[in-house]
C-alpha cells in the first residue's frame, strides 16, 4: 500500500520470534516487493513452538526523516511450523494493526524447523565479497519470506525462486536502490563504482543469453531492542542472535528456474503506454497543395485523436480513353501499373477496350517510400512474350498534394501518356488522381496496400478492415394450444400425439399429450430465435408415438414468419386455427388435393417477440442490453471511442517458406457493431491504427477485443478440403465501460493470453487507447436503477434450459449470417467473441469459482476474527474502545444505524485514494490457470461428447465423484442444521423441546419485565467479558443445539 506519499512505499519485513527480532533489507520504491530472503531463529525446544507465535510485520521505511509506517501484519501459530522438506509457499492476507486500520496486500512465507547447524550455501550461491560464519546456531526456525510479486521484468536485479504471481492494483517497476546493494566486512559496508556499474550494465542490457549471475550478500543483525534499523550501519562484534543473509541474483533470466511463474509474471501485467495521439503531420503540406512541398510546409489538422497518425500516398486510377490497338490483332488489352521504388500494384486488365475504366486506388506507406518519383505506367497484357508498352505518367513527391479529411475527395484529372524516356507525349490519356493522406481517408479501407502486395486472388478481400452488424434477432414464441379431428394412421387404437415445430436448424417438441383423444390439448410454448430478414419458415407437424423409438407424422404445415405479429408487451396476441395438409398428399396434383374434402386443424397463438433482448453473448460479458423492437430504445447515455493501435511481441502462427510468421488482424465486438481491422501481413508487430466509434446505452456492458491470425490470404488454402483452415485464435481483451472515468483516455498494452494445453501462455500484447464520453450525466443514473435487461424477461422469464438453448441458437445463426459478408467474419472468430463454450464443465473454472467465493467471505471472516480478538482482549486498548463504543450506542440506539452508513461513508472516501488506475484485465491467478494439472488442462480441451480412451474418462470421473463427494457432505451438514431448527418445537426429542419450551417461556417473561437497553447490555457486557471469566469448553446453547435430532437417521 502507499505510504510515502509518492503513489508508492519501500518496505521491509520485521520477524519476531521467541525474544528474537530479525528485519530484511528494504526494496525501495515498490509496491510488489520480492524479498527471497531466509531468516533464521535460535529454538533451544521445538516443543515450546506449540506455546509461541511468529509475528511477521511489514513496515514502509521513511528516507527523509527518521521512522516507517505500519502496511500490515501476519500471526502464525507454531503449530503450523513444520519439518524441513514439507514447507510449501503460503500466501497470507495482511491483518490491521488497529481497527480503524487500512491495509491490504498478502505476503508469502516459507516456515520449517531446520535442524542444521549453519545455513550452508552451494558451491553456485558462494560469493567472494562476504565471508560471515556461523558456527554456533541451534536447531533453528527457518523463514523465507517473499512478497507479493506479480511480475519480474526482464531488468530487474532482484529474483524471487518462490514466489508466485498474483493480482496488482498499482505497479510499479522495481529499481535498485544503491542502499539495496551491500558489501559486508568486519567494519563497515562499501558501495563500490565498479560494483555500481556492473550493475548497471547488468540491468541496461537487453540480452537473453547472459547466464551470469551476479550474488551480493548482505549480513545484518538486529536484536529486540533496536527499533529502527539502519541498513548501512553493521556491526563489528555479533551478539547473540544469527544473521540475517540475503542473496540477491542479479540476473532474472538465470537457468536455474527456467519455469518459474515469476519469469513471465511482468508480461502478464497491464502495461501504461504513452503513444502519441492525434499527432499532427510533423512536416505536412497545406491543404490541396498548390506546389507546396509536402516534406516542408504548414501543418494540417487531424480526425483521429485515438490513434498514431500513418501517412499514405495514394493514386486513384480510374480510367483510360484513346489507347493505341495492337498492330496485329487490332484490339487492346490494356492495365495500368503503379510503381513506387521497389513497390508495384496492378489494376486488373480489360480484354479488346481500348477506353477501360478501373477506378481503383492503391496507398503506400510514407515509412516504406524508397523513391521520390511515383510512376503510373499503362501497358498491354500480351499471351505470350512481354507485355507491351503503352505510355506513364510520372509525378515529382515534392508536388504532390495533401489532403485530410473532412476535405473533399481531390478530382481526378486527365493526363497525356508519355514515352519510356519522358521526351515526349504518346496516343493516349489516363484519368487519375494523386494526393497525400492518412489513415482516416475514405479510400483506405479500400485501397491496394504496398504492405499486402504478396497477396493476390481471393485474398486481397481478406485482408480489407470492415464493419459488420449483427442480424436483428427475434424470438419466435408458437403458443400450440390443442387440435382437432387428428386420425391415426392405425384406426383402431387411440394416438399418443405430440407436435414438433422446426424453424431452420431448430427443433423442438411438446409433450405427449396425457389423454388419448382425437383431439389433443397442450398449451405449451415452443420458442424460437429467428432473424431478419426472414428466410426461414415455420414447419410444425403432428406426430404419433406408436412406440417409444418410431413417432408416424399424421399432419403438417409450413408458415412463413412474416404472417406472425410483433408484440411490444406483454399482451396476448389473438391465436388462430390453421388447417394441416395430410402427410403425403403434398406431392398429388392440385386437382386431387381438391378432392380432400377433410382435414385436422391445429390452434395456435404465433407472435415475433420484440420486447425482449436476444441474448447472443453471455451475460457476464453483455454488450447490448436493447429489446428487439427499435421502438423501444432508449436515447443513448455516452460515446465510446476505441484506438486500436498495434499489437507487440506476436508468436509465429504458422509457417511459411520455412520461417514462422503472423498475418495478424484484430476484431471488436460491442453492441450489434462489429469491426475487423485490416490484416498486417507477415509481421510480429503490426500496427493498424484505426479508430471506431459506438453509441453507449448502458455503461455496465462490456467491449470485447480479439486478435486473429488470418489463414485466408490464398497461399495456404485448399479448396474442397474436408478439413477447412480456420483462422487462429491470438488472444482476447475484455473491457468493462463501467469502470471507465468519463472524458479520460486510457492508453495502456494489454497482454493476450489464451489457455493451451500445456498451460497458459502469453501470445503478445494489445496496445489500445479508449475514451467513454458522457452525452447525459443524468441518463447515466438513471440507469443505475433500472433492471439489466428488458422488462419482458421478468414479467414473462425463460427458465435456465431455455436460455442456453436460445443463447446457443442465436450464437449460431450470427455466425452464419456474418460469415456470409464480403470479407466473412468467420464462424470461428464469432465462437471465440462470444464465449460459446463458456457454459462447460472446467475443474479449473470450479476452483477459480470456489476461492472467488471465498474471497468474498474474506472480509466476513476477518471482521469475525476482530470480533474473536476483541472478546479474547488480544488487544486491551481495542477492547476497551469496544466497550465504551458499545455503552454509546446502548444509551443512545438511534445512532446505530447512522453510526454504520457514516462508517461507510468515510472507508469509501478513504478508499477513493486507492482506487485502481486502470482497468481490469485477465489476471491468472484469479483464473488459476496458473498451477493447473495437465490431466485438468486436458480435460479443459477435450470434446463433448468426450473422445477420449475409456480408462481416461473413468478416472476423470471417479475424480468428479471425489469432489461432488465433498460438496454432497457440505451440502448435508447444511441440511442437519436446518433440521435442527425445524425440528427443535416437533417433540422429535420430547426432551429437548420441553427444555426449549420453559426456556422461550421463562425469556418471554424476562423480556417482557426488563427493558431492552438492559438487555442489550447485559448481552454485550457478557460477550465481551475477559478470558478470566470464559471457558474452553462449548457454551451451553452449542452443546444443546449439537444435540437436537436431524433427519439424517431417516436416510438410506
Amino acid at each position: 500500500m502507499p505510504k510515502d506519499g509518492e503513489g508508492s512505499s519501500s518496505p521491509f519485513v520485521e520477524v519476531d520470534f521467541g525474544n528474537q527480532r530479525i528485519r530484511t533489507q528494504t526494496i525501495y520504491k515498490n509496491l510488489n516487493p520480492s524479498w527471497n530472503e531466509k531468516l533464521f531463529f535460535n529454538l533451544d525446544d521445538p516443543n515450546i513452538l506449540e506455546h509461541n507465535s511468529i509475528e511477521v510485520c511489514i513496515y514502509n521505511e521513511r528516507r527523509q526523516f527518521p521512522g516507517r509506517n505500519f502496511l500490515g501484519k501476519v500471526r502464525i501459530h507454531g503449530s503450523n511450523v513444520v519439518k524441513k522438506g514439507e514447507e510449501a509457499l503460503q500466501r497470507f492476507q495482511l491483518e490491521k494493526k488497529w481497527f480503524f486500520s487500512y491495509v491490504k496486500g498478502e505476503i508469502g512465507l516459507k516456515i520449517f524447523l531446520s535442524p542444521e547447524i549453519e545455513p550452508k550455501s552451494s558451491p553456485s550461491n558462494t560469493s567472494p565479497i562476504s565471508n560471515t560464519s556461523t558456527d554456533a546456531t541451534t536447531t533453528s526456525t527457518k523463514t523465507e519470506t517473499t512478497a507479493d510479486n506479480p511480475s519480474i521484468s526482464d531488468s530487474t536485479p532482484v529474483s524471487s525462486v518462490d514466489d508466485k504471481p498474483a493480482t496488482v492494483q498499482e505497479p510499479a517497476p522495481p529499481a535498485l536502490a544503491p542502499d539495496e546493494i551491500a558489501d559486508t566486512s568486519n567494519t563497515e559496508e562499501d558501495y563500490t563504482t565498479s560494483e555500481a556499474s556492473e550493475v548497471k550494465e547488468l540491468k541496461e542490457s537487453d540480452s537473453f543469453e547472459v547466464h551470469e549471475e551476479v550474488k551480493i550478500k548482505t549480513t545484518q543483525h538486529v536484536q529486540r531492542h533496536q527499533f529502527y534499523h539502519q541498513p548501512r550501519v553493521s556491526v563489528e562484534k555479533r551478539p547473540q542472535a544469527v544473521p540475517v543473509v540475503t542473496m540477491h541474483q542479479i540476473n532474472p533470466q538465470s537457468p536455474q528456474y527456467p519455469h518459474h511463474p515469476n519469469n513471465h509474471q511482468e508480461d502478464f501485467k497491464l502495461k501504461d503506454t504513452s503513444p502519441v495521439l492525434g499527432e499532427r503531420w510533423p512536416n505536412g503540406g497545406t491543404r490541396g497543395g498548390g506546389g507546396i512541398s509536402w516534406f516542408t510546409g504548414d501543418k494540417v489538422t487531424s480526425t483521429y485523436d485515438l490513434v498514431e497518425q500513418m501517412h499514405y500516398l495514394y493514386a486513384r486510377i480510374v480510367k483510360a480513353k484513346d489507347l493505341p490497338t495492337n498492330a496485329i490483332n487490332g484490339s487492346c488489352d490494356p492495365y495500368a501499373e503503379v510503381k513506387l521504388g521497389n513497390y508495384k500494384g496492378t489494376t486488373r486488365h480489360f480484354e479488346k477496350k481500348s477506353n477501360p475504366e478501373w477506378n481503383q486506388v492503391f496507398a503506400f506507406s510514407k515509412d516504406r517510400i524508397q523513391s521520390s518519383m511515383l510512376e503510373v505506367i499503362i501497358k498491354e497484357k500480351e499471351m505470350v512474350g512481354r507485355d507491351d508498352y503503352l505510355g506513364k505518367v510520372v509525378f515529382d513527391l515534392n508536388e504532390i498534394p495533401t489532403r485530410v479529411p473532412p476535405d473533399s475527395p481531390l478530382a481526378p484529372q486527365w493526363y497525356r501518356l508519355e514515352d519510356r524516356r519522358g521526351e515526349g507525349k504518346v496516343r493516349g490519356e489516363v484519368m487519375l488522381a494523386v494526393w497525400m493522406g492518412t489513415q482516416a481517408d475514405e479510400a483506405f479501407p479500400e485501397a491496394w496496400h504496398a504492405d499486402a502486395a504478396s497477396v493476390h486472388g481471393e485474398g486481397i478481400f481478406n485482408i480489407r478492415s470492415k464493419v459488420y452488424v449483427s442480424p436483428k434477432l427475434w424470438y419466435l414464441r408458437v403458443n400450440v394450444i390443442e387440435a382437432q379431428d387428428v386420425q391415426p394412421n392405425d384406426r383402431t387404437r387411440a394416438p399418443e400425439v405430440l407436435v414438433k415445430g422446426q424453424v431452420g436448424n431448430q427443433i423442438l417438441r411438446t409433450k405427449v399429450c396425457p389423454i388419448r383423444t382425437a383431439n389433443p390439448l397442450w398449451n405449451e410454448d415452443l420458442v424460437f430465435v429467428a432473424a431478419e430478414p426472414f428466410e426461414e419458415h415455420l414447419t410444425l407437424t403432428i406426430e404419433d408415438r406408436v412406440h417409444p423409438g418410431k413417432e408416424e407424422v399424421l399432419g403438417k404445415i409450413t408458415l412463413p414468419l412474416s404472417l406472425f405479429e410483433k408484440r411490444l408487451d406483454h399482451r396476448p396476441v389473438h391465436s388462430r386455427w390453421f388447417n394441416l395438409e395430410k402427410f403425403g398428399f403434398g406431392i398429388l396434383e392440385g386437382d386431387k388435393r381438391k378432392e380432400l374434402k377433410f382435414s385436422s386443424r391445429v390452434h395456435l397463438r404465433a407472435c415475433l417477440e420484440g420486447a425482449y433482448h436476444v441474448l447472443d453473448e453471455s451475460t457476464m460479458y453483455i454488450s447490448d442490453q436493447r429489446p428487439t423492437a427499435r421502438q423501444l430504445w432508449k436515447n443513448p447515455i455516452g460515446i465510446l471511442e476505441v484506438g486500436i493501435l498495434s499489437a507487440q511481441g506476436l508468436l509465429p502462427m504458422k509457417a511459411k517458406d520455412g520461417r514462422g510468421t503472423t498475418d495478424a488482424y484484430c476484431v471488436a465486438k460491442y453492441g450489434q457493431k462489429w469491426v475487423r481491422t485490416r490484416t498486417i501481413i507477415d509481421s510480429f508487430s503490426p500496427k493498424w491504427n484505426e479508430q471506431y466509434t459506438w453509441e453507449v446505452y448502458d455503461p455496465c456492458t462490456v467491449i470485447t477485443l480479439g486478435v486473429f491470425d488470418n489463414c485466408h490470404l490464398g497461399t495456404h488454402e485448399k479448396p474442397n478440403s474436408t478439413n477447412p483452415v480456420k483462422d487462429s485464435r491470438i488472444g482476447k481483451v475484455r473491457i468493462r465501460l463501467s469502470t471507465l472515468e468519463t472524458y479520460r483516455i486510457y492508453t495502456h498494452s494489454y497482454p493476450l493470453l489464451v489457455l493451451h494445453p500445456n498451460g497458459v501462455k502469453k501470445m503478445g500484447e494489445l496496445q489500445l487507447a479508449v475514451r467513454f464520453t458522457c452525452l447525459s450525466l443524468a441518463n447515466m443514473i438513471y440507469i443505475y436503477g433500472h433492471p439489466l435487461l428488458p422488462k419482458m424477461h421478468y414479467i414473462h422469464p425463460f427458465t435456465v434450459n431455455q436460455i442456453d438453448s436460445l443463447r446457443y441458437q442465436a450464437m449460431s445463426i450470427v455466425a452464419a449470417r456474418l460469415a456470409r459478408a464480403e470479407p466473412p467474419l468467420r464462424k470461428e472468430v464469432v465462437e471465440y467473441m462470444l464465449d460459446v463454450d463458456s457454459h462447460m464443465w472446467s475443474m479449473r473454472r470450479s476452483k477459480a469459482n470456489f476461492f472467488r467465493i471465498m474471497s468474498v467471505f474474506s472480509g466476513l471472516f476477518s471482521v469475525t476474527r476482530w470480533i474473536d480478538e476483541v472478546c479474547h482482549w488480544k488487544n486491551p486498548i481495542t477492547t476497551v474502545l469496544v466497550h465504551l463504543l458499545f455503552l454509546i450506542l446502548i444509551c443512545y440506539p438511534e445512532l446505530i444505524l447512522p453510526t454504520v452508513f457514516l462508517y461507510m461513508f468515510l472507508i469509501g472516501i478513504w478508499n477513493y485514494r486507492f482506487r485502481p488506475k486502470h482497468p481490469p484485465h485477465m489476471d491468472t491467478k484469479l483464473s488459476w490457470a496458473e498451477t493447473l494439472h495437465p490431466d485438468e488442462l486436458d480435460e479443459e480441451f477435450d470434446t463433448f461428447p468426450t473422445s477420449r480412451p475409456h480408462d481416461i474418462v473413468r478416472m476423470r470421473y471417479d475424480r468428479l465423484r471425489s469432489v461432488a463427494g465433498r460438496i454432497q457432505t457440505v451440502v448435508g451438514d447444511m441440511a442437519t442444521q436446518g433440521e435442527r431448527v425445524q425440528l427443535l418445537v416437533s417433540w422429535r426429542d420430547p426432551r429437548a423441546t420441553s427444555l426449549f419450551v420453559v426456556f422461550c417461556l421463562g425469556a418471554a417473561i424476562v423480556l417482557y419485565v426488563t427493558p431492552f437497553r438492559v438487555l442489550g447490555l447485559i448481552a454485550g457486557l457478557y460477550v465481551l467479558r475477559h478470558p478470566r471469566f470464559r471457558s474452553k469448553m462449548p457454551s451451553v446453547p452449542s452443546n444443546f443445539f449439537k444435540r437436537l435430532p436431524a433427519r439424517t437417521d431417516s436416510m438410506l
